[in-house]
Formats: structure tokens, sequence, C-alpha cells
């Protein structure tokens, strides 16, 4: 199996939580994140103004937070196909107790 590897050159937000990426092919997505805002890790940027402070990591070429949420690039350039099996597991990121 390939993984195929993208990078995200630039982005903006097109309503709240909803981001337009662009990608080094020259693809866009229009990513509504709201579906995946839960858990640990993606929950605090349910917080309009935390989901507002995202940044492009110059490294690692993908969208990035300051509280270290960030997603592979390659499944940004491919949202529409693992949307919905994301949405499945952030289901199970909000039942997750931390103690």
């Amino acid at each position: 199996m390939r993984h195929e590897l993208h990078r995200v050159i630039s982005f903006e937000t097109v309503a709240e939580f909803t981001l337009r990426v662009e990608f080094e092919d020259g693809t866009r997505q229009v990513i509504d994140f709201r579906p995946v805002l839960v858990g640990e890790l993606f929950g605090p940027l349910s917080d309009p103004e935390v989901f507002a402070q995202v940044r492009l990591d110059p490294e690692a070429h993908t969208l990035a937070w300051p509280n270290g949420a960030d997603f592979d690039p390659a499944m940004l350039h491919d949202w529409p196909e693992v949307e919905p099996e994301l949405r499945r597991l952030a289901a199970s990121w909000e039942r997750v107790v931390v103690v």
C-alpha cells in the first residue's frame, strides 16, 4: 500500500470551523472540521478563538494549532474519502475519560 505525500501550501477561513486548504498539486479542499473537534487533542479546537489560531507548520507542511493538534496533510488532501472514518473515530474520542 502506497501512502501519498502531500503538502499544504496555504489555507483560508471560509466559515466558522471551515477552511479552504490548498495543496502543492494545485488541488483544494473545503473542510468543515466540526465533526472531529472532540476528545483531548481536538476538543479544545471547538472553541472558535482556539480554532482561529491555526497556522501552517513550515516543517510538516500541514495545519497546526498551538496545543499540538494537527492533521496529516495526506488526510486533509483526501478529506472526502477519510471523513466518514474520522467521524467514527471521533465518536470514540468523545467517550475517553482521562483521569
